[in-house]
């Protein structure tokens, strides 16, 4: 049974944020929540939550097992993007796009 979990409007850029899920994709829910943990990357604390929450979907909704669960498929997409600006040298205006982006993790159960 696949398990879906969906993280929007994350404050990190999606190209940052695959650098870290190409790091969990295909290892078990809980051995993927132990590598996050000790990562030190800002989006893994992003990843290691929405994992967290796709195996409580799992433990609540579904009765399933957590120690069979793994990370069936995990994307990051971009979001909306912000745009601010920044004073430049001469009055000029520097334009700064403040990028977002939504996780999408998805848990399936492995056969035993």
């Amino acid at each position: 049974m696949r398990v879906e979990a969906k993280t929007s409007y994350l404050g990190i850029s999606p190209r940052k944020l695959r650098l870290v899920i190409d790091q969990v994709r295909g290892l078990g829910a809980k051995q993927a929540i132990t590598v996050l943990e000790f990562m030190p990357k800002k989006g893994a604390k992003f990843v290691q939550k929405t994992i967290q929450s796709a195996v409580a979907n799992a433990e609540n909704n579904f009765d399933l097992n957590p120690d069979n669960l793994y990370v069936a498929a995990i994307t990051a997409g971009d979001g909306p993007r912000l745009k601010r600006m920044k004073a430049g040298a001469r009055g000029r205006y520097k334009p700064r796009v403040r990028r977002t982006s939504h996780l999408w993790v998805v848990l399936d159960e492995r056969e035993v």
